[in-house]
């Protein structure tokens, strides 16, 4: 018996290696056409890493590796939306991320700024509505400002929903969500005990989008960053070494052609 599983699952093994060699094979176009075919994820989420290793690389500053970066995060939000996902996060700026050095801060604040007001005619082109999940505390007030007018500006688009998560980190979501709950059980809304998932859920900045079904990052690092960590609960895993300049449509394509072959379980059998 030993003997058959242990067998069994180096076929598998070796089916799956044949797969990825297939999927490797294929070109975007190839590999766009082979998602479409099958259930697309209805969330994707993406830690969007390497913008700073890319740039070092090649001897440019920092800044370079961003603003390459945004070429590539308008690349993906085109990608995604040409086979169907509907929810797409994308984690632009972290909590964590005021601690870079000053001017790098700041010219990020400038490159966000003048990018995500640039981008309001090809969102409203592509019926795209745009979201911003994190809190709005200490960011510049033009930056606040021109995230507000394409946030208003898209806000009636019916199209594929794309979340910026800016200034936002999962621990301070789940305290902010803690927050709502226990103003709601000091007013008597709410019972302690009969406090459910549900409920927290929906004191999430998210409360209205489903939780990622597939969450992939760049750059080859394990860890999940401080990225939704409510949401990400039973979300597919996908890393890639590539830095995220270097991130395409076919990366994202092979990705999900990945995610379409797994079985999800959700802690069953």
């Amino acid at each position: 018996m030993r003997w058959r599983r242990g067998s069994t699952k180096a076929a598998e093994s070796e089916r799956d290696e044949r797969t990825a060699e297939r999927l490797d094979a294929l070109g975007e176009r190839e590999l766009a056409e082979l998602v479409r075919s099958q259930p697309v994820p209805a969330h994707v989420a993406i830690i969007m890493d390497g913008n700073g290793r890319w740039a070092t690389q090649r001897g440019y500053p920092r800044i370079a590796g961003h603003r390459e970066g945004v070429k590539t995060a308008r690349k993906i939000v085109r990608a995604a939306d040409a086979v169907g996902v509907r929810y797409l996060t994308l984690y632009a700026f972290s909590t964590e991320n005021w601690t870079r050095p000053e001017d790098e801060v700041s010219m990020l604040m400038t490159l966000l700024e003048h990018t995500v007001q640039s981008e309001l005619p090809e969102l409203m082109e592509r019926n795209v509505r745009l979201r911003v999940i994190g809190r709005t505390d200490g960011v510049p007030s033009g930056v606040r400002r021109g995230i507000a007018k394409v946030v208003d500006g898209t806000r009636a688009n019916t199209g594929m929903q794309l979340m910026m998560a800016f200034n936002y980190g999962g621990r301070d979501e789940l305290l902010d969500a803690f927050r709502r709950l226990a103003v709601e059980v000091r007013d008597g809304r709410l019972e302690p005990e009969a406090i459910s998932e549900k409920d927290v859920s929906r004191a999430l900045y998210t409360a209205d989008i489903p939780d990622p079904d597939l969450l992939i990052r760049t750059s080859g690092e394990m860890r999940l960053s401080n990225f939704l960590l409510w949401q990400i609960a039973y979300t597919e895993l996908w890393i890639t070494r590539d830095l995220w300049p270097d991130f395409d449509g076919r990366a994202l394509y092979r990705a999900i052609a990945d995610f379409q072959g797994r079985t999800r379980r959700f802690g069953g059998v």
